[in-house]
């Protein structure tokens, strides 16, 4: 007998997931990064020179820039946000903590956009599980719940999501208006207004956040998905109209408003110029930055490969076959690999149902073992640094970022005790016995996910500050210049002119032959450079300045002679 759909499952196999402690996870997991610490290195700082030089009024909001140097992406949403939020926020807090608020805000969008996405999914008719004979199936609702319950832990759980979430770049702010329209996409069958509300906002949103290509392409696809939907997965023939009304619109907005601000860009790198070891490294990026969604979404496609066409697998897999592609294309694959994780993270959650148990057991072991051995080495890392036993690691992190002096911070170290508690009390509840929920085997991969991050930004927090932010060497030379005076620069990236602004709060500007500046700072590497561009009879060396953790980024401080 040929079953309907491959999910089997019964009532009993739905429980929630309990409230408190999925909040309790989604909250810890989005706070920890953005709180305690400086702009790091690269795309962080670069993203947050621009936010503060819009706020400050130093530039074209249109047209953002730091010095004259544009944007790396084209994207104006992601500064605007941050400017925005630092001339709202009172005196009190530092422009750098203020920039990242809506970015706390756009990483839980993501988490919100995608369980709900992952709910009205699972409510089509051809995602409902297969009827028993006499009953005890789940109910559709419960059901719903259960699966977006399962589609939360596993976009928590992707390794990728960690450190490019915590960021203030464009990267995030696709990634929530990606979700944002991918839940608007998923909803409409079903609801109209918020819906609709969602794909606007989330496809305009991706367009100025640099990404008005791949606008098009998710709403190009979403409109024809809903188009050819079996009637049973529609409510009404008027919903699916204005559903695909309301998505062409958003798709034209959008296009007409990056047109308008000239955004449209090919950043797009030939497949027939990539040699065998580019192929080989986004295999490798691709393998870890999605684990562990994207074995389970291969399991999904192969298990619903009947149900292939309908919009519970069609949807995800259209948003994750353009992002994988698109990232395979890009000049930063990992960045743009983000926006395939609420799609890899949708189709892993329809693999739940068709588990059996020794698949599920391995998982369980797997991600026991895997982050059971990181928090220990994270912990015994700490514990060296603190008291210098071992002595290994201690000197390993001298050698790596000279310079550091360990410090004792009594509430990331309670945060890291309770988080690690939590992580044994997850294990033993996992490893009990009658645990029936569908979601099960994606707790201890979300829960191992973010204790590793809980742990990173608590009990390494310093070290690493200190070596990835610029702050340390910009008061090195903050302090070598000795008189008031404007400081031009000279072939400085984007990253370092926007450390010098922000860390050291200086008067900069582009380096001239004719300019009154007083001071010139420029990179080591390019010393021969300012030695052929300014007459060096009138400059001296002042200082060169290293920065803690690159012992190859070295800025170099000259002085006008008197």
């Amino acid at each position: 007998m040929n079953q309907p759909t491959p999910a089997i499952v019964a009532q009993s196999a739905v429980r929630r997931l309990p409230r408190a402690a999925l909040l309790l996870l989604c909250a810890a997991y989005a706070l920890a990064g953005f709180v305690g610490r400086d702009p790091w290195k690269n795309a962080d700082i670069m993203a947050f020179g621009y936010m503060y030089e819009l706020a400050r009024g130093h530039t074209s909001w249109l047209q953002p820039d730091l010095l004259g140097q544009a944007p790396e992406f084209h994207a104006l949403l992601p500064y605007w946000l941050g400017a925005w939020a630092i001339k709202l926020a009172p005196a009190w807090i530092a422009p750098d903590v203020a920039a990242r608020i809506p970015f706390v805000a756009l990483l839980v969008l993501t988490l919100l956009a995608c369980w709900y996405g992952v709910y009205y999914l699972a409510r089509t008719p051809a995602a409902q599980p297969v009827p028993f004979a006499f009953g005890g199936e789940a109910r559709p609702t419960d059901y719903a719940r259960a699966m977006a319950d399962g589609g939360l832990l596993a976009l928590l759980a992707c390794l990728g999501l960690m450190q490019l979430s915590h960021e203030t770049t464009p990267a995030l702010a696709q990634l929530g208006c990606t979700a944002l329209a991918f839940y608007g996409m998923a909803a409409l069958p079903y609801r109209l207004a918020v819906p609709a509300i969602a794909v606007l906002a989330g496809v305009v949103g991706l367009g100025l956040s640099g990404a008005p290509a791949m606008a098009t392409l998710f709403a190009a696809g979403g409109a024809l998905l809903l188009y050819v939907d079996a009637p049973e997965d529609v409510a009404d023939g008027a919903s699916r109209g204005r559903g695909i009304a309301v998505i062409v619109v958003a798709a034209l907005v959008s296009a007409a408003i990056a047109a308008g601000l000239n955004m449209w860009e090919w950043r797009l790198e030939a497949a027939s110029e990539m040699d065998w070891r580019h192929w080989r490294g986004y295999a490798r990026l691709l393998a870890w930055f999605t684990w562990p969604a994207w074995p389970l979404a291969l399991w999904t496609v192969w298990r619903w490969r009947r149900q292939l066409g309908h919009r519970h697998v069609a949807l995800p897999l259209w948003f994750a076959v353009v992002s994988v592609v698109s990232a395979l294309l890009s000049s930063t694959p990992d960045r743009a690999l983000l926006l395939v994780l609420p799609a890899l993270a949708t189709l892993a959650a329809f693999a739940l149902p068709t588990f059996d148990r020794s698949v599920s057991a391995l998982i369980d072991w797997f991600t026991l073992l895997f982050f059971t051995g990181c928090a220990l080495v994270i912990w015994v890392i700490w514990i060296s640094l603190q008291t210098g036993v071992p002595a290994k690691p201690a000197a390993n992190v001298a050698r790596l970022a000279p310079g550091f002096v360990p410090s004792f911070g009594l509430l990331s170290f309670l945060v890291a005790l309770g988080a690690t508690v939590a992580w044994l009390a997850l294990v033993r509840w996992r490893t009990a016995r009658n645990r029936q929920a569908i979601w099960k085997s994606l707790v201890l991969p979300a829960g191992g996910t973010a204790l590793a991050w809980l742990l990173v930004t608590t009990l390494w927090l310093p070290v690493l500050d200190y070596a990835r932010s610029y702050a340390a060497g910009v008061h090195l030379l903050k302090a070598r210049i000795d008189g008031p005076g404007c400081v031009q620069v000279f072939g400085l990236s984007r990253t370092q002119v926007a450390g010098l602004l922000y860390h050291g709060d200086l008067d900069l500007r582009p380096a001239t032959t004719n300019s009154p500046c007083p001071w010139l700072v420029a990179t080591e590497d390019l010393e021969p450079s300012v030695s052929a561009a300014f007459d060096r009879r009138h400059w001296v060396q002042v200082a060169r300045i290293p920065r803690p953790a690159d012992r190859h980024e070295n800025l170099v401080l000259y002085k006008k002679r008197q």
